[in-house]
């Protein structure tokens, strides 16, 4: 059974600028390998995850099948790049369960039709080459999986966007959401000054101790 996450949490993750959280933590981002193949979209779910270790849709099909509301399919591929385990079914599948979006650690099929249905989905690239339906063993669902170069556990939070993905816990996410809300609060005041001509020393280097009128602009490496 998937952990709920706290509905006001959530709803201060879907608000909040995914890269600011970059500002607050260095761990549980993926490889910028895996990137947005639906643009324009921004997920905040639930993972449930699936460890496929071989060209399976079998495997597949029983991830589908554990889907609900709010869902995010995070598929470790297990180093497989050439085959496909998503495409126009799969897309369609998450979507009627309610899911918010499917990761890959690999890459997908059918992308003008995943375009077309507005499903976010992120993975590595496209292949016209796809998994088979067999029932070999080894995969599994809802176990701990590798994911962009970072663990995955099922119930973790999994955001993403065009920028890129990251996995958090729910205490994770708890402890960086409030600054990083109150930063994105703070950044059109600041973009406002830029703007306006204000020096660059005065604007960013508010608050951080001692505020130069002016900096050098120094030659060579810093």
């Amino acid at each position: 059974m998937q952990t709920n996450i706290d509905p006001t949490l959530l709803s201060q993750l879907e608000r909040v600028s995914f890269p600011t959280l970059g500002h607050f933590l260095e761990d549980g981002f993926a490889s910028h390998g895996i990137r947005a193949l639906v643009p324009n979209v921004k997920v905040a779910g639930r993972a449930v995850t699936l460890r496929l270790a071989t060209p399976n849709a079998i495997a597949v099909n029983r991830a589908l099948a554990c889907l609900t509301a709010g869902d995010v399919l995070v598929i470790d591929a297990c180093g497989d790049h050439a085959h496909a385990p998503v495409g126009a079914v799969t897309g369609t599948a998450a979507l009627c369960a309610g899911a918010k979006g499917i990761i890959v650690d690999g890459v997908v099929t059918d992308i003008l039709e995943l375009r077309a249905m507005g499903i976010p989905v992120f993975a590595r690239g496209t292949s016209v080459l796809t998994t088979k339906r067999i029932d070999e063993g080894g995969s599994a669902v809802n176990e701990p999986v590798i994911c962009g170069g970072v663990t995955v556990n099922p119930g973790d939070i999994v955001l993403a966007d065009d920028n890129g993905v990251l996995f958090l816990s729910a205490d994770a996410a708890a402890g960086v959401i409030a600054r990083a809300l109150a930063s994105d609060e703070a950044e059109p005041a600041i973009l406002a000054r830029l703007q306006a001509g204000e020096p660059v020393a005065s604007v960013l280097f508010q608050g951080a101790g001692r505020q130069p009128d002016r900096l050098p602009c120094l030659t060579g490496p810093l």
